[in-house]
């Protein structure tokens, strides 16, 4: 079958503009007939029968790889002779010396982390609780050739994410609840596309603008309303500055490892709160994965778009990122648990109500009241497997947080997942910037288990 290097048109990257007509002093070139699935044009057609191969349509095209020189078979013509996939460039993992631990803010923990991380790309539009973390890379990113872009809005720092996550490069935003929400399309498109983000949301209390306080405002919105679709992202929930660095850190890994946004869901007494930080053995440099988009000829036939116009084709891309929530509902579930060999009562809490329930788990030892805390790391996915395990045993929960029952509808729906009843219920609530504290903490667990006041 005989070959020929001729012009070559890539349907998927054709934009439809009508610059190649206009330059054809042939008339080789016609608008098509059909819409192209992945990118919703109507991409134009090349008549070989008229074209000398002058190039002036790929002088004249704005896409740099539309319309290339490359191999066609002349007995069929509209087959585009593409070349081997790239090969991926692995990340590298660099030993650090031994350094004295930081005391640092929960914001500037989670920038140092992400740092360590290889991010070198950050947008972002300042909110309050987040923005020192926002303000900590501006300052270092350009030393460190890296890039902060303060964007026009929260909607313009999500496709900046976009752009920056389908070159194949970590990319990450701080942002606080009103923001975080403002992201969601964007997030969506990201999940559609497979781009890689993460998304430090340091959550306030809401509805609407809210206060600038401590609120786990966002829980639901995170595990269950990442726009429309079915959208779904690994959110990891810290509760201490070292936990701030440590799974930004980790969402950097998991964002890559699953081609989707990560959430750190953190609390605005966490962002500002300080503490004692030890740097890990490792930093990370980066690789380049071998589906990115860089704008050079060897990742030219590569594609980020969440477009799919065939009903069929768009089923089966929904089932494989399901497939990825199913991978991430197994394996990434991750959890922390204090005094809960033996306990009778179990404490859930987490992000900064898990700090104050620590403490009381402590007082009501002291007192001899077997009671432990179970500290969910993720969100979602729930570590049901875990605590499922401490429930064979214990069969009356507290959930202390500082929403309206978020966190425990989260529990309840994984332990309705796993076929679990029996278990009693109580809970302790604030909202609106106040948090419950330990004293408040021990006297529920009093009232709970009779001890007289």
């Amino acid at each position: 079958m005989a070959k020929y290097s001729a012009i070559t048109l890539d349907r998927e990257l054709c934009k439809s503009c009508g610059r190649c007509i206009a330059s054809c002093n042939k008339h080789a070139i016609a608008i098509g007939s059909e819409t192209n699935q992945r990118s919703g044009m109507i991409p134009y057609e090349i008549d070989y029968e008229l074209c000398n191969h002058c190039g002036l349509c790929m002088t004249a095209c704005p896409e740099p790889w539309a319309i290339t020189e490359g191999g066609y078979d002349l007995e069929n013509p509209a087959a585009r002779i593409r070349p081997a996939k790239p090969a991926a460039i692995q990340v590298r993992r660099i030993p650090l010396p031994d350094l004295e631990p930081l005391v640092l803010k929960g914001n500037h923990a989670s920038a140092v982390g992400a740092l360590l991380a290889g991010c070198r790309h950050v947008f972002g539009y300042p909110i309050t609780p987040s923005t020192e973390g926002a303000e900590y890379l501006a300052r270092v990113l350009p030393s460190l050739e890296g890039v902060f872009m303060q964007s026009c809005s929260e909607v313009a720092t999500v496709n900046h994410m976009y752009g920056a996550g389908g070159a194949g490069v970590p990319t990450m935003t701080f942002t606080s609840s009103p923001g975080f929400t403002l992201m969601l399309e964007g997030i969506s498109y990201m999940i559609g596309a497979e781009l890689p983000g993460v998304f430090i949301n340091v959550m306030r209390p809401g509805p609407g603008l809210g206060y600038i306080g401590p609120e786990q405002s966002d829980i639901k919105l995170c595990a269950r309303g990442l726009g429309h679709g079915n959208t779904h992202a690994i959110v990891l929930a810290p509760s201490s500055p070292q936990e701030m660095l440590d799974l930004t850190m980790l969402a950097f890994e998991l964002s890559f490892k699953y081609r989707n946004p990560v959430v750190v869901a953190a609390d605005g007494y966490l962002g500002q709160i300080t503490g004692r930080v030890t740097l890990p053995a490792e930093m990370v440099e980066p690789g380049l994965p071998d589906w990115a988009v860089r704008g050079d000829a060897e990742h030219k036939n590569n594609l980020n778009s969440s477009i799919l116009q065939d009903w069929v084709e768009l089923e089966k891309h929904n089932e494989h990122i399901s497939g990825k929530y199913r991978a991430m509902e197994r394996d990434e579930q991750l959890s922390s648990e204090f005094h809960t060999d033996d306990a009778e009562l179990l404490i859930v809490a987490c992000n900064i109500p898990a700090r104050m329930a620590k403490a009381a788990v402590e007082a009501l030892r002291r007192e001899g009241h077997k009671v432990g805390l179970f500290q969910p790391l993720t969100i979602w996915p729930f570590p049901i497997d875990a605590l499922a395990k401490l429930l064979e045993r214990v069969d009356h929960i507290l959930v202390v947080e500082a929403s309206d029952g978020q966190l425990e509808d989260e529990m309840r729906l994984a332990l309705n997942k796993a076929d679990i009843a029996g278990i009693r219920f109580d809970h302790l609530r604030h909202m609106g910037g106040i948090l419950p504290d330990d004293a408040e903490i021990v006297r529920t667990t009093h009232s709970i288990m009779g001890v007289p006041a």
